[in-house]
């Protein structure tokens, strides 16, 4: 049965699923969703640790476990999941994002280039499927790890990008990383990247800083999507031209933006609104589960990304008269974010701990 999702993939746009567990798994929920039209999943430190602290469905697998390191036993319970989800996703789709399974590398790493990329390294042969893309945090530390890991033929899913600068500096990194690639006789075809561009928690940070403001309503709930919208004209421009075409006919594939964070934060606004408004072709979006069913209910399906991008400039322009500064929420949103994964992870590491004494 055609679903709202095999509507979006028909414009273009890779529908994937931003949860992973071993119920989805087991249970058959991921292949009735995969059967609905979703195309990829992402996984983070946040999702894990919901996963593995509620219900008993890695308990048997941790008993077989001889380890004592809580990462080394949450690596093994999540690397099960991972590689269970690339074979099921494995052929899926005809687009180059189609078919894709991401985890991302210990967000403790995040400022740290070398041990992110040993870390990415590690994943990238522990999962050992050619679907994984490895995410790896967009900080300025992540960046020459990003180009190092593509230059290596790792396909990477760029995290935790806000602002535009560093989703133009990650797409710059995965070029780079290509022409290394490249240059020592690497196959092109099969490495692949994503830059995660994060969508609802800019307007969660505007809205807040707009409410201190006062008198400017009419700004509220507008920032976030300007901003994904800018990044694809970005995206358009970077991924064009003789340069770019040269690695083409090599056989690379852009770099996609992906929509991350696409759930409604706000319950002011349409639950769907940050997926309805960021339609278009050569994309990714990603959604938690309740924001796919409420898709699959209700999403309606337009072109929409390209749509607008003159007052997407203008809402930019906007915060910039009021003295509200666009590189304080995404430098801000940056840090929180590696903050929360960083939370995540050891709030799972605690879990671990008691069970395996």
């Amino acid at each position: 049965m055609r679903t709202a999702l095999h509507g979006l993939a028909e414009r273009g746009q890779s529908p994937w699923m931003d949860q992973l567990s071993r119920e989805l798994l087991r249970g058959g929920e991921l292949a009735g969703l995969v059967g609905s039209g979703v195309l990829g999943v992402t996984s983070n430190p946040t999702i894990f640790q919901d996963a593995m602290s509620s219900g008993d469905a890695y308990e048997a697998q941790r008993r077989e476990l001889d380890l004592d390191d809580p990462k080394e036993i949450f690596l093994a319970l999540a690397a099960q999941d991972v590689r269970d989800a690339c074979d099921l996703l494995a052929g899926k789709g005809t687009s180059p994002c189609d078919g894709w399974v991401s985890m991302e590398v210990d967000p403790r790493f995040a400022y740290d280039t070398e041990a992110t990329i040993d870390e990415a390294r590690r994943l990238h042969e522990m999962i050992s499927r050619p679907n994984l893309f490895v995410k790896i945090p967009g900080t300025r530390e992540g960046l020459p790890a990003i180009e190092d890991c593509v230059a290596r033929g790792i396909p990477v899913n760029v995290t935790l990008l806000f602002s535009l600068d560093r989703h133009r500096e990650a797409a710059q990194a995965y070029l780079r990383g290509l022409h290394r690639l490249n240059a020592r006789g690497g196959d092109l075809t099969e490495v692949a990247s994503v830059a995660s561009f994060f969508v609802s928690r800019v307007d969660t940070e505007a809205d807040a800083r707009l409410d201190a403001r006062h008198g400017h309503e009419v700004l509220k709930g507008t920032l976030a999507i300007a901003n994904a919208k800018l990044a694809y004209q970005q995206y358009l421009e970077i991924f064009s031209g003789p340069a770019w075409q040269e690695l083409a006919q090599a056989g690379a594939t852009p770099q996609w933006c992906l929509w991350a964070s696409t759930s409604t934060k706000n319950p002011a606004y349409r639950d769907t609104r940050y997926v309805e408004e960021l339609i278009g072709q050569e994309t990714v979006t990603t959604m938690p589960r309740k924001t796919i069913e409420a898709f699959l209910d209700h999403g309606r399906i337009a072109d929409t990304l390209t749509q607008g991008v003159a007052e997407a400039r203008r809402v930019l322009e906007r915060f910039a008269e009021i003295r509200l500064s666009y590189r304080d929420i995404t430098d801000t949103l940056e840090r929180q974010g590696v903050r929360k994964f960083a939370d995540s992870y050891q709030k799972l590491f605690d879990s671990l701990q008691p069970a395996r004494r």
